[in-house]
């Protein structure tokens, strides 16, 4: 089986979008670290079912998706945090 049939893209972007806001928005400053990947979950399933229907399907690889949404921004952060340490040497 190919990665498509696992990551929804708009499951997967909306939900990097929702986990950015959130992580980077003083409003929400107060929600811990702790609950992003729950909330990217809920709204990759939320999303992979308005685009693709209600289903067990929908739900679960929606949820994927968000999460891995949460992985990439974490692999692009600390690449490019990795990135400017090594500048400043």
């Amino acid at each position: 089986m190919e990665f498509e049939n696992y990551i929804i893209l708009m499951s997967f972007l909306g939900s990097l979008v929702v986990g950015f806001v959130i992580k980077h928005t003083a409003i929400f400053h107060k929600l811990a670290n702790d609950f992003i990947p729950l909330i990217v979950a809920v709204v990759g399933s939320v999303v992979a079912c308005l685009t693709q229907g209600v289903n067990v399907e929908s739900i679960i690889f929606g949820a994927i998706s968000g999460l891995a949404s949460t992985g990439a921004h974490q692999a692009f952060t600390r690449f490019i945090n990795r990135n400017n340490e090594e500048e400043q040497l």
